[in-house]
């Protein structure tokens, strides 16, 4: 197979990644018109979960029949067909006039969303291995089309409406499709294999590497780093509007000092991974989440406290500033995580990327589908707030856990001595020189 030249790599990574930002900003479009569709309606915040998460079910489930069609047939047709599909629904989405018929277009919405585990599996077709961590940040940045949307979405909305909005992101994602497929190249091995007439993998054998519980494990970790970062990034203005009384204008544009971090700094953290070591910054993910989730668990809590001279009555409680500052915080984290765990699969599995990437990143979005819903039920029936931070600090934790033990086990299996050795390093360095030496100290 003929080595790509450095334009065709520039090519296809700078076209995914632009095509997918507008991809994005599509995907989550209700993040902002669903607040407005919430008024209209008179929507609970279950249903309002449930509304702004069904275009996330859709993108997620895709994700696997996807990427072993993008392996398959090549991403350069396959995306552009995820975009002018999604194109189409966001056009007919100002048809609804129920809450069933908008559940019923926000499921065709959110074929948008299948198109990262598409742009992800192209994209590292051009790259060599020491170098597709920092080429697939750069794409995942992508997530960067969630803060389009609230920034200029409630700026278009006020001007000609949300049905405006929808008209408009359709029609980006329409010439984003055409421009997509007139300016790149099928992949090199797409085109070896046309050329020698060899049939592609079969659909199952794709599917065989699934059965690892280490693909599972990676798709937890992707679960809280890409399904809470889409989750939140729908979820941020309500919240905002809600808990803080903000203007949807304001509370959107907090909300994408998240979705900035969350995206860009994934650069960083293909770049991380790639100098450093992915296990390394998933420790720093999960181990910075933590703080952050539990920071932002902490309700408002008045108290009074008896001192000397009578009562003593405060309050704690997370203002708009220090709230501000954490979920950047969480969303810079958050984007170190989503790059390192795609740094993991074109390294264990180089011949099945896009079932793998396909799988993690299904379990990913069902995350950004799950997680909003379940924030909604937590509001009815807790009536806290900050119950959506509690719920993601839960899992982030039991990421970590998990993660932590998984590593152990396998250093225990490749260095059984280990579990042996209790001395301190430069005790076992004598003990081995000397044989005689004590072992237990």
């Amino acid at each position: 197979m003929n080595s790509p030249s450095p334009a065709q790599q520039q090519t296809a990574l700078w076209a995914g990644t632009a095509a997918f930002t507008v991809s994005f900003a599509v995907w989550t479009i209700f993040s902002i018109i669903g607040v407005q569709i919430k008024a209209e309606l008179g929507l609970n915040d279950t249903q309002f979960g449930l509304l702004v998460a069904t275009p996330i079910l859709t993108g997620s489930l895709s994700r696997i029949f996807l990427g072993v069609w993008t392996e398959q047939l090549g991403g350069r047709l396959i995306f552009s067909a995820v975009m002018l599909a999604g194109a189409g629904a966001t056009w007919l989405l100002t048809w609804a006039d129920t809450y069933p018929t908008y559940l019923l277009a926000a499921l065709g919405v959110g074929i948008a969303g299948g198109s990262f585990t598409v742009v992800i599996t192209y994209v590292s077709k051009w790259f060599p291995k020491e170098r597709q961590g920092t080429a697939l940040g750069i794409v995942g940045a992508g997530n960067i089309g969630s803060a389009v949307t609230k920034l200029f979405a409630p700026l278009v909305m006020v001007a000609v409406g949300w049905h405006g909005v929808a008209r408009i992101w359709a029609v980006a994602l329409a010439v984003s499709a055409v421009i997509f497929y007139l300016v790149t190249s099928d992949e090199p091995d797409v085109v070896e294999r046309r050329a020698k007439g060899v049939q592609a993998v079969p659909f199952l054998v794709q599917l065989q590497p699934l059965r690892n519980l280490q693909v599972w494990r990676f798709s937890l970790y992707y679960f809280f780093v890409f399904g809470a970062f889409v989750a939140l990034a729908l979820w941020l203005p309500r919240y905002l509007v809600g808990a803080y009384g903000l203007d949807l204008k304001t509370a959107g544009m907090i909300a994408a000092a998240y979705s900035i971090p969350a995206s860009l700094f994934r650069v960083v953290g293909g770049w991380a991974s790639d100098r450093y070591g992915a296990r390394k910054v998933m420790y720093w993910t999960f181990i910075g989440s933590v703080i952050c989730t539990f920071l932002l668990s902490y309700p408002s809590t008045s108290y009074v406290v008896q001192g000397i001279k009578g009562p003593i009555a405060f309050t704690l409680a997370v203002g708009v500033l220090p709230f501000t500052m954490l979920v950047f915080a969480l969303g810079f984290f958050m984007s170190l995580g989503k790059a390192a765990v795609y740094k993991h699969i074109p390294v264990y599995y180089p011949d099945n990327v896009g079932s793998v990437a396909g799988v993690v990143g299904m379990i990913g979005g069902l995350g950004g589908f799950i997680l909003p819903i379940a924030f909604g039920v937590l509001n009815d029936l807790i009536g806290v707030w900050t119950s959506c931070f509690m719920l993601l600090f839960v899992l982030v934790a039991i990421a970590l856990t998990w993660m932590h033990f998984a590593i152990r086990r396998m250093e225990l299996a490749r260095h059984p001595q280990v579990a042996r050795d209790t001395d301190l390093p430069e005790i076992m360095q004598v003990a081995g020189s000397a044989p005689a030496l004590r072992r237990d100290g």
